[in-house]
Order: C-alpha cells, then sequence, then structure tokens
C-alpha cells in the first residue's frame, strides 16, 4: 500500500485510541515489528485555537515515525486547517480526520461521528484540510450515525473528490459505540465505491480474521485498535515474527518493562501524570498484579514489579528465543534509551 510518498508495508494500521496511543505505545508496537503504519491520540482543533500553547506541550509525535498520522478532530472548517497547518509544521508526516469517534463529549461540539450525519459539513471540513496542507490526508469513519443511516459510501465518495488519499472504516455505527458485531459489508461498499487505499477495522484479532475481511471486502489494509492493548505484539504474529498465541508472563513482563522504559523516555507529562495513564496501560498484559499496578505512585515502583516477573530480562534477553526482529535504526534526533526510569 502507498499513501503519498509513504510505502505502508505490512498494509497494518494501529489505530488512535485516547489513553493509550501515545509515542511509547507505537513505539513499542513498531520495536515488536509487524506494524505498517501508526496513530496519535486525537487532538481537538479548538484546543489548538483556543489554548495552542497548552496544546502543544502535549504533543509527543516526531517526523521520524512516518509513516504516522496526527489525528485531528472539529466541526469547524477553518479551524480545522489551521490546525492541520500546525501539526504539519510541527513534523506531522500525515493528518487523519477523526470522524469516527462516537464518544459524547467529542459528538455534541460537532465533531467525530457526528459529523457523518451532515455530509455537506463533512465535505467542508476535508476539504478545507486537504487545501491547508501539502502531506498526506486520510479518514477515520464509522458506518454512520445508525444502522439505518449508513453514509459511509457517499462520504467515502466525497472524501476521495476533495483529495483524501486514504480512508479507515470501522464496522460499526455511532449508535452501536463497541457494542454488538461489526457489519463488515459496509467496508467491502466503501472499497467499490473508491479507488484509494481502505483499511478495515473492526473486532480483528488475529491474521486469519484479517485474512477473511479481506477476502470478504476487498479492504486492502487493517487498522487495529482495542486487540492492541496489553498486546502490542498482535502485528508481529500477523506478519509471523511471533508465535500465535499467548507469550508467557515473563515475555509480556519484559514487553510492558520496556513500555515504562519508553513512557519515562518520550512523555511530555509529569511523572506523576504518566504513571496515572501507565496504571490502566500496563494493567491489560495480565500479569497477576493487578491491584499493585493501578495503585502505582512511581516509575521505580513499577520497575521493580516488573523485573521481578519478568526474571530480569528485558526484550533483548528474549529476542532470540522469541525470533524478535532487531531493533530499527534509530534516526539522528532521537534520544537513546536511558538505562532506567528512575533519577540516578
Amino acid at each position: 500500500m502507498k499513501i503519498g510518498s509513504y510505502e505502508v508495508e505490512p498494509a497494518t494500521y494501529l489505530a488512535p485510541m485516547a489513553g493509550h496511543t501515545n509515542r511509547a505505545f507505537r513505539e513499542l508496537c513498531r520495536e515488536l515489528g509487524g506494524v505498517g503504519m501508526v496513530c496519535t491520540e486525537l487532538v481537538s482543533s479548538q484546543a489548538l485555537e483556543y489554548s495552542r500553547q497548552r496544546a502543544m506541550r502535549f504533543f509527543d509525535f516526531a517526523a521520524s515515525e512516518a509513516p504516522m498520522a496526527v489525528q485531528l478532530f472539529g466541526a469547524e472548517p477553518q479551524v480545522m486547517a489551521e490546525a492541520a497547518r500546525l501539526v504539519v509544521d510541527l513534523g506531522a508526516p500525515m493528518v487523519d480526520i477523526n470522524m469516527g469517534c462516537w464518544v459524547p463529549k467529542v459528538v455534541k461540539k460537532g465533531g467525530g461521528a457526528a459529523l457523518l450525519g451532515d455530509l455537506c459539513q463533512a465535505r467542508s471540513v476535508v476539504e478545507a484540510v486537504c487545501r491547508a496542507v501539502e502531506v498526506p490526508v486520510t479518514v477515520k469513519v464509522r458506518s454512520g450515525l445508525s444502522s439505518a443511516q449508513e453514509t459511509a459510501v457517499p462520504f467515502a465518495r466525497a472524501a476521495q473528490d476533495c483529495g483524501v488519499q486514504a480512508i479507515a472504516v470501522h464496522a460499526r455505527s455511532a449508535e452501536q459505540g463497541f457494542s454488538g458485531s461489526p457489519d463488515w459489508s459496509v467496508i467491502g461498499r466503501v472499497c467499490q465505491a473508491v479507488k484509494i487505499p481502505v483499511f478495515g477495522n473492526g473486532d480483528l484479532t488475529t491474521r486469519a480474521e484479517a485474512e477473511t475481511m479481506a477476502a470478504a471486502t476487498g479492504c486492502q489494509g487493517w487498522m487495529v485498535g482495542r486487540a492492541a492493548l496489553g498486546a502490542p505484539w498482535i502485528f508481529a504474529q500477523w506478519a509471523g515474527l511471533l508465535p500465535e498465541g499467548v507469550p508467557p508472563v515473563e515475555f509480556r513482563a519484559a514487553v510492558a518493562l520496556r513500555h515504562l522504559h519508553l513512557t519515562a523516555l518520550h512523555s511530555p507529562l509529569s511523572e506523576h501524570q504518566a504513571v496515572r495513564e501507565l496504571r490502566g496501560q500496563l494493567s491489560r498484559y495480565e500479569l497477576g498484579i493487578r491491584e499493585q499496578l493501578v495503585r502505582l505512585e512511581s516509575y521505580a515502583q513499577a520497575e521493580k514489579l516488573l523485573i521481578k516477573i519478568s526474571d530480569g530480562a528485558e526484550l533483548a534477553d528474549l529476542r532470540g528465543s522469541w525470533h524478535l526482529p532487531p531493533p530499527p535504526a534509530r534516526g539522528p534526533c532521537d534520544r537513546e534509551r536511558p538505562q532506567s526510569p528512575v533519577p540516578p
């Protein structure tokens, strides 16, 4: 798959997820292997307009992460256009427009999936963003506001006409949220309606399911969200770099430890704020110490717990037995990872 000048190989895409897909998690998935493209957590275009200095403190992306998109949400075309210009100036290789978020605080402001109920406004937003930047623009959508109001197909056609270069389709309506079963057939209808690449999204957990989706819909790639939480090795498994199934607890603990180290290295948050986010993130690795993890207060406390379960082995120690690929070459602007997140 090619989006603009970027080769997305393999055609797997880590979905944007608030509170999870920060730079640490994106880099962790990349180090384990098998993910072709990543996306930031969604960023409010209004926040960039009204509190730009504060909002910019929380940006954690770098151009070296390409293929990578910075996801924006909002309902005002010119505000979205200005936000797109800003993130591109800061190094965003691509801009993704969120038209799939069903969370009330996003929808009530007219952003996210709310735009699927007003195709004229949705088209205006997309057109403004595409005109504002020279980098590729992509969009994530759902099937529509409800199963009775499917708008993904006409929107996909309009987005393509505006210059969007790829679209990800979550095969549920906004009304469904994450409940019920996804209707993959809507992905197929979008694929038939447009010539741009289409990522299918909706309850994919194994490579076999992904292959079934591709055969049934014609999608060229897959977006994976919740299935990667607590299991960032899922992409490596799909690529044949790791065996299928749940890894042993020592391996899961070593991955969690690397997650911790990357958070300490890249998070723009204070240690207190970052550790509060890590509580939920590390708990998903199912290490049998959830009660301790949800009460974490410091990097040092987390590190001590994880080293004990991993038996002192980090990913480098397990690389041979689990056939991990060598770590990617670091860019000239990347900082070296510290030996420990704990200050001397």
